[in-house]
């Protein structure tokens, strides 16, 4: 079983993470490493947090799912922990990442990145199309963190999306076994720096 870390915008989307966590558990499919609200002192510095989140949380964790909902994009610690998961260190190797729009998004929108996704995960689907234009993955995707559509850009660093009401057990587990599988790599775009506060 992965363990897998969870980035998401805490007061808006707590009980999505929770359910994520709840299913992850009930049907074996990965263990939760992510951080709870009051996990990590409100009184350390920025830097304290970032380190924190990427030598104890990240550095035990192989792939991290972004939940992103309306406010997602806007917030620092979101963008801290997708860069973290991204970056090769000594301590903490990269990640595999996997993105669930959740439905406040109201996103339609899907990107299969690994092998086996258009027919396991998105079955329905007989027409894909390939977008390498920022503006039209800004178009679909308006809530998205700026760092993972620099990601979805970019040739090779294989982000898979997914709308929350899209899952079931066998897609989640076949995403997430794919983004552990293809983690080493992944050759992620971190040239954009990490967002200093919240918008």
């Amino acid at each position: 079983m992965h363990r897998v870390f969870i980035s998401y915008h805490h007061d808006n989307d707590q009980w999505y993470k929770n359910e994520l966590v709840r299913f992850g558990k009930e049907y074996g499919i990965f263990e939760d490493w992510s951080v709870d609200t009051g996990d990590i002192s409100d009184d350390l510095t920025d830097e304290q947090i970032r380190v924190k989140i990427r030598d104890e949380y990240l550095r035990e964790s192989s792939v991290t799912i972004v939940l992103v909902g309306t406010e997602t994009k806007h917030r620092k610690h979101v963008d801290w922990e997708i860069y973290s998961s991204m970056f090769d260190g000594k301590v903490n190797k990269k990640s595999g990442i996997i993105v669930i729009n959740l439905p406040s998004v109201n996103c339609e929108y899907y990107t299969a990145s690994h092998a086996g996704e258009k027919e396991i995960v998105f079955p329905e689907n007989k027409e894909w199309c390939s977008i390498s234009e920022r503006e039209e993955f800004e178009r679909r995707y308006p809530y998205m963190p700026d760092r993972i559509i620099d990601n979805l850009i970019k040739r090779g660093a294989y982000i898979s999306v997914i709308s929350w009401d899209k899952l079931n057990v066998k897609k989640l587990q076949y995403m997430i076994d794919s983004a552990y599988n293809d983690r080493a790599s992944c050759d992620y775009d971190l040239s954009r720096p990490m967002r200093r506060r919240n918008s």
